[in-house]
């Protein structure tokens, strides 16, 4: 079996711990002490009440249920960790201005030096964007700016950027991230026009769908996509979440997301991602579950 990463979602973590934001941080130091590879948060800074539009099926929360902020979790994440990566997946970074989310990031890579993982994309929401004063409408063009400002802001100072939503001449963003750049990864549709985004400013692709056949479908277009930009197909980076198999009781059986790994190696993902609350119901459940992961990730 080829190798592979191991990723946590974190998405609702805080529920084990009587609602305690402070137990991700938990998580993440076991996680940490484990030898898991990344750690992954999701995004909405806020939630409308017609999640009915959510265009990947039923949506599974109510609008009230807590969505906490990605980077300053992450960012308390870093402090307590030494090598876990810290990830987004996806955080809708058009909501962001681009130059402040560069410095965010920046910032947050000199706690945690090389160990960043941008997840980005757009989101799905009208009303989270009105409610930032943003048009919905212009959503990829503000992705698209965002991102190579970013870029930019991580290698240069001086600075000078020109585009339809960001725009700055000679300003100065330091500190700069350790390696002169953060990975971007898009969680997106695997079109081939998202596969020209992915080619020329990203290092990896978040599918939204744990099927094989889609995942390599998408892996296709994405390496076309690659070849035709010039650059190795064989770098393409895919994180993608397991399948998980709901029982009556609510419980998903580790062992079966486990055997469907190698089927998901065939079909070109390098990071496998397991979501706590689909496996995990109990703080002193972490530890063996982060060993079991690790036992498998190891014997590949």
């Amino acid at each position: 079996m080829a190798k592979f990463q191991i990723a946590l979602g974190m998405f609702g973590l805080h529920n084990m711990f009587e609602g305690d934001a402070r137990g991700y941080i938990k998580a993440a130091e076991l996680a940490d002490a484990a030898g898991i590879d990344q750690v992954c948060f999701t995004d909405h800074v806020v939630m409308g009440e017609n999640t009915d539009r959510y265009p990947y099926g039923p949506f599974p929360l109510p609008p009230i249920a807590p969505w906490f902020e990605p980077l300053t979790m992450l960012t308390a994440i870093a402090v307590r960790t030494r090598q876990v990566r810290l990830a987004t997946g996806v955080l809708i970074s058009p909501l962001r201005p681009a130059v402040l989310l560069a410095k965010t990031l920046a910032t947050l890579d000199s706690l945690a030096p090389g160990r960043i993982e941008l997840g980005i994309g757009t989101g799905w929401q009208r009303e989270e964007y009105e409610a930032s004063g943003l048009d919905f409408d212009q959503r990829w063009t503000m992705l698209d700016d965002g991102a190579r400002a970013m870029q930019l802001l991580w290698r240069e100072a001086p600075a000078t950027f020109s585009s339809k939503t960001v725009n700055f001449s000679r300003i100065y963003s330091t500190p700069f991230p350790a390696a002169k750049g953060i990975p971007l990864w898009y969680g997106v549709q695997p079109t081939e026009r998202q596969a020209q985004r992915i080619a020329e400013l990203g290092v990896g692709w978040i599918p939204i769908s744990t099927s094989t056949e889609y995942i390599r479908n998408g892996v296709a277009v994405i390496r076309n996509a690659y070849e035709k930009a010039g650059r190795d197909p064989a770098t393409l980076q895919v994180r993608a979440h397991v399948p998980m198999n709901w029982d009556a009781n609510g419980r998903c059986s580790l062992e079966e997301s486990i055997d469907a790994i190698p089927e998901l190696l065939a079909a070109g993902v390098t990071v496998m991602e397991f979501e706590h609350h689909a496996y995990v119901h109990a703080p002193e459940e972490l530890e063996p579950f982060y060993a079991r992961l690790i036992a498998v990730r190891d014997s590949a």
